[in-house]
């Protein structure tokens, strides 16, 4: 399976404003990944995924990450749910089980209505359908800890799609979808690189990569690109803060800056030793 592969990582609010930074500061820079063969994103990448397997121009995505908020609303992470999902994760040999115990955290929260959630999910795609281009999403069945990827083929919306990919455990209600009750995809893993193997290039734009669960190996070659110090300082605390986002799409531009080297290489099949910065 040749071609090129654009994964794009989960990371709240701030991860959705820098990788839509740095996919437009890339494109000004000669560097237009929008044109990836497939696009696999989890959580805030399924976001940004959609709209870059959607057409959407890189320079417009920016603009909006600058404006006010809108829909958003504000929520917090925080340490105790944080301690909750280690002590269901660390050192649990059945991944799978592991996942559904953080999922029984989500069914059991207390959270903002479904439908309420969904409006705001909906706003930030300003789509319907799922594109032409190969698009997979990434979730978690929260009773079973299964991992499922959402394509275009399985007559699920797309908006349910991107929900559930960010239904963050705890914090956003669970996505109903068929019957069942599905969280974040960031519950396997923040990145899920994995899902790109077979593709010769292969550019990851990961807000987060540390993780609870399982690690998940990148294909051989990729180039990882995760925030500087300037971008991280850009997110705050709160990665669910849309206070941040305009700060953190600003430090993804300016970061892209110093990254278009390298991932244009790789993204033109110039070199094939894996980097990760």
């Amino acid at each position: 399976m040749a071609g090129r592969a654009l994964v794009l990582g989960g990371g709240g609010v701030t991860g959705v404003a820098w990788e839509i930074g740095m996919l437009a500061g890339l494109a000004e820079a000669g560097v237009d990944l929008t044109g990836a063969d497939v696009v696999i994103g989890t959580s805030a990448g399924s976001v940004v995924g959609a709209l870059v397997a959607g057409g959407l121009d890189p320079r417009e995505m920016y603009a909006s990450q600058l404006g006010p908020p809108g829909t958003e609303i504000p929520a917090r992470l925080s340490p105790v749910t944080l301690l909750r999902w280690g002590l269901a994760m660390v050192g649990r040999r059945d991944q799978q089980r592991a996942r559904a115990r953080v999922g029984a955290i989500a069914l059991a929260a207390r959270t903002v209505p479904e439908q309420e959630r969904r409006k705001v999910i909906a706003a930030r795609l300003d789509q319907e359908q799922w594109p032409e281009r190969e698009l997979l999403i990434t979730a978690v069945d929260a009773r079973t800890g299964e991992f499922v990827v959402f394509d275009r083929e399985q007559g699920v919306e797309l908006v349910d799609a991107v929900g559930a990919s960010c239904a963050v455990p705890g914090v956003w209600p669970p996505v109903s979808i068929g019957g069942r009750r599905f969280v974040d995809g960031g519950v396997r893993s923040p990145v899920n690189a994995d899902l790109a193997a077979g593709h010769d290039r292969v550019v990851i734009l990961a807000p987060v990569t540390a993780s609870f669960g399982a690690r998940t190996s990148p294909p051989a070659g990729a180039v990882l690109v995760r925030p500087d110090k300037a971008a991280r300082q850009a997110f705050g605390r709160n990665v669910l803060d849309p206070a941040h986002r305009a700060a953190a799409a600003r430090a993804g531009h300016a970061q892209a800056k110093d990254e278009a080297e390298r991932v244009g290489a790789a993204w033109r099949g110039a070199r094939s030793e894996p980097e990760d910065r």
